[in-house]
């Protein structure tokens, strides 16, 4: 009784505000001012198709077909609500039928230039999917006609017989392409959300649990990844990726003759492309993260400081994120080099927190090799930029490793003790057990066996407490 009962408000005050809503992207908001409109005044087509949009920016897109169908049940003719059950079924993959409705919008309203536009797409996305007209060969045992899914599947359970190619029934039985690449290409920044719901799975005991609602994390979890998933095929469908590239091509190409750029192009440029580099590297991709910062490099060494203000600072990061790629991929002597050009351009500049990179990136190259002696000279010059305890311990850490590499034990025990300062004052117990560690290693070196097996006891009460197996049996 309590959701049929009439809220305050009126019919046009609850659409005025649901429209303006919808205009600033607030869809969620704008749904409820809907919902209440339609308490008002039931079945109204125009608000109908309000809601339909609300619901296919929210993704909802089988109740966004489900209004737009509702707001033609009157009036066949109703070119919004045409438009919009075409826009639904197009963003549902159901290109055939969204062409369908996008032809008859435009034989009602010639006017309208976005029927016309709707015919290019659907088209585009029809032959992205089965090719060109002339490539796609179909045997027909019964008449074949465009129909609405949703209204043939009441009115007759027969299906019309098409017999395919061999090549499109082999097509047919191809699943989109699941590699991390296409995935990453496709789904852009949702990318990464995917990739860490596919994490939650592993969790067992979240999984089991449920929400407040009563519903499955588990379900909610599925729901999500097989949306993106659906969002991908999708996207694949409306522009492969060799179609992406292609653009991508002449954008460049484009980009590259023109001689004015305006400084905010060149920023998004730049903050998306650096985005870009940063999400391959971290998505276990190094090789195309490194191909992207070099082409990004020669771009930016043919701009001035004019086009890129900070262009400086820029030539260093971007040589910082080679050298963390190659690295990465096993090229250590260019890695090097390329983390020496980032330290090169931090000192011409004065830019102390590039510096403090430059020289962590380099230190831990110097460690690799087994340069223990120039790790140690590099870290050491690093020691008074470190910001926090938690670097402290890190960077003490690593020191204290490459003096026990070189036997030197005494000194290694002394950073061990510091790094282990350090960690106390973070609470960082995962950096306390490597400390302890360190510090029991370095009394071993130096004889001192009652004081290391005292060590080793405390290491192993940290191990415990980190739930670190493979510390303990190394310990024990």
């Amino acid at each position: 009784a309590a959701e049929e009962k009439v809220p305050p408000g009126t019919f046009p005050s609850f659409m005025a505000e649901g429209t303006l809503l919808a205009r600033r992207g607030e869809h969620g908001k704008a749904l409820a001012c809907f919902n209440n409109a339609l308490k008002l005044r039931a079945g109204d087509k125009h608000c109908l198709v309000a809601r339909s949009e609300c619901y296919l920016r929210l993704g909802d897109t089988e109740n966004a077909l489900r209004d737009a169908e509702a707001s033609l049940q009157n009036d066949k003719t109703f070119s919004k609500g045409l438009y919009q059950k075409a826009e639904t079924l197009y963003t549902m993959g159901d290109f055939e039928f969204a062409l369908v409705f996008y032809h008859r919008g435009r034989r009602l309203r010639p006017d309208l230039q976005k029927f016309a536009l709707g015919i290019e797409k659907a088209q585009e996305a029809i032959v992205n999917c089965i090719g060109s007209p002339s490539s796609v060969k179909l045997e027909s045992k019964e008449e074949l006609c465009f129909v609405s899914r949703q209204a043939e599947s009441k009115k007759t359970n027969k299906k019309p017989q098409i017999k395919l190619t061999k090549d499109q029934r082999w097509a047919k039985k191809q699943k989109p392409v699941r590699n991390p690449k296409t995935e990453r290409q496709l789904l852009g920044e949702l990318y990464a959300d995917k990739t860490y719901l596919e994490e939650l799975l592993k969790d067992k005991d979240l999984m089991e649990s449920s929400t407040k609602q009563g519903r499955k994390v588990a379900e909610l979890v599925l729901g999500g990844i097989s949306y993106l998933e659906s969002r991908s095929e999708f996207w694949q469908q409306q522009k492969p990726i060799y179609a992406r590239l292609r653009e991508r091509q002449l954008r460049q190409q484009s980009w590259a003759r023109g001689r004015t750029r305006k400084p905010a192009e060149v920023g998004r440029y730049l903050a998306k492309t650096m985005e870009d580099i940063d999400m391959l590297l971290s998505g276990g991709s190094p090789g195309e993260s490194c191909q992207k910062a070099e082409r990004l490099l020669r771009r930016v060494q043919r701009w001035s400081e004019q086009e890129v203000p900070n262009r400086s600072e820029l030539l260093g990061r971007l040589h910082s994120c080679i050298g963390s790629a190659q690295l990465e991929m096993g090229q250590v002597e260019a890695a090097l080099q390329s983390h020496q050009m980032d330290l090169k351009y931090a000192r011409q500049n004065k830019l102390p927190d590039a510096m403090s990179r430059a020289l962590d990136n380099v230190g831990r190259v110097y460690a690799r090799t087994g340069k223990f002696q120039q790790a140690i000279a590099t870290l050491e010059e690093k020691i008074p930029m470190a910001k926090s305890s938690l670097e402290k311990a890190w960077l003490f850490h690593e020191i204290g490793q490459c003096y026990l590499q070189l036997d030197k034990a005494e000194a290694a025990k002394s950073y061990g003790e510091k790094s282990l300062q350090a960690a106390d004052e973070e609470g960082d117990v995962k950096w306390q057990l490597y400390a302890t560690v360190l510090v029991a290693e370095a009394q071993v070196k130096l004889k001192d066996h009652w004081a290391a097996i005292l060590t080793f006891e405390k290491a192993l009460e940290k191990a415990k407490l980190t739930a670190n197996r493979a510390a303990q049996k190394a310990i024990i």
